[in-house]
């Protein structure tokens, strides 16, 4: 006898039957957990009252505590060895004759740092350039004054009359139309200022050189597809994302020119260093505090110029990266409200 279609039942079909648990297996829960007596050391803890151990780095202890170790020794050297003379700085810091060489610099650097930039941007675009004349020429620059020390260049300038007393504009090879006494124009800031120009403009050539190679070729391409003249595509598009790589670059430059001002001493320019060395000579026992206070001065200046650096960079990041660097007072910031939350962590627990 067959059963109607639909009535068979598949065995393997079937859904398994439920097999008896046992009250031994059960989970316990929180309210066994809670039920069995205090002294019982199996209880788990709570997820609040277990902390993660940091690893153990004894090599880094120890590395800091050497570091402190040293750091104390020299603090403690600068601050008690009678030799540094604090006093003697304190009064030499601030004094008229050191400030008058500090506006020196000031001003030496400033020119300087101006006219370098410009005239590395025009080397840089000769070097790239598709004349083989101004690829020489700049290349020939190049080579030139970085190969010179800067010393021998202020020298050279500094008794440029003796070779050419008079200087004039005109037709080349035929009449002059202006004429200049050379003596009366290279004044010692303008030879300072142009020693340290044609020094700069050499390296900072290489810089901006580097910062244009940097650039995506695809920019280049775009640019052209657009059809826009060469001045806008460098000016808009080129140089201001070149920014970004020669910044931090060409700001080492300019604190090594910061540095290099104090040469301008061997050409009768007393500025901040040819001060405190002119007062050396006239107070020989304050030579040491004098030395301090120029090496405190160079200090100031650059890390002005390492801020303003920050700032720029981080100016020309907008575009470059999702979240700008974060600010010194905004990392103070941040660190403070770790450490509130850390504190408060450690007072829950």
């Amino acid at each position: 006898m067959s059963e109607p279609p639909g009535a068979a039942v598949s065995l393997a079909s079937a859904p398994p039957a439920e097999e008896p648990v046992e009250a031994s297996s059960e989970p316990r829960t929180a309210r066994s957990a809670a039920a069995e007596p205090p002294g019982n050391d199996t209880a788990p803890r709570p997820l609040a009252a277990q902390r993660v151990l940091p690893l153990r780095r004894p090599g880094r202890w120890i590395a800091t505590a050497i570091v402190l170790v040293l750091v104390a020794q020299i603090a403690h050297g600068l601050v008690t060895n009678p030799f540094y003379q604090w006093d003697r700085f304190q009064y030499w810091f601030l004094r008229p004759t050191i400030l008058d060489g500090l506006l020196i610099t000031l001003k030496v650097t400033a020119y300087s740092a101006v006219l370098g930039l410009l005239g590395g941007v025009l080397v840089a675009l000769g070097r790239l350039s598709r004349s083989p004349v101004l690829r020489a020429v700049s290349w020939t620059y190049t080579w030139l004054f970085r190969s010179a020390p800067l010393i021998v260049v202020l020298l050279f300038l500094y008794n440029f009359s003796a070779l050419y007393k008079t200087l004039s504009l005109g037709v080349p090879f035929g009449p002059a139309f202006f004429t200049f006494d050379e003596s009366r124009l290279a004044t010692d800031v303008v030879v300072a200022v142009v020693g340290l120009t044609l020094n700069e403009a050499a390296y900072a050539s290489e810089v901006v050189r580097s910062g244009i190679l940097a650039v995506d070729q695809g920019q280049h391409e775009a640019a052209l597809a657009l059809g826009l003249p060469k001045s806008y595509q460098f000016t808009k598009i080129v140089f201001p994302q070149a920014l970004r790589s020669i910044t931090p670059n060409y700001v080492n430059l300019l604190i090594n020119l910061i540095k290099s001002t104090s040469l301008v001493f061997y050409v009768s320019l007393l500025d901040l260093f040819g001060s405190a060395q002119s007062m050396g000579s006239t107070y020989p026992g304050d030579i040491v505090p004098l030395l301090l206070v120029a090496t405190v001065w160079y200090l100031i200046l650059t890390s002005a110029v390492s801020i303003v650096q920050f700032y720029v960079e981080r100016y020309f990041a907008r575009g470059a990266t999702r979240t700008l660097p974060p600010t010194p007072l905004q990392k103070l910031r941040a660190g403070l409200r770790d450490l509130r939350a850390r504190a408060r962590r450690e007072a829950a627990i």
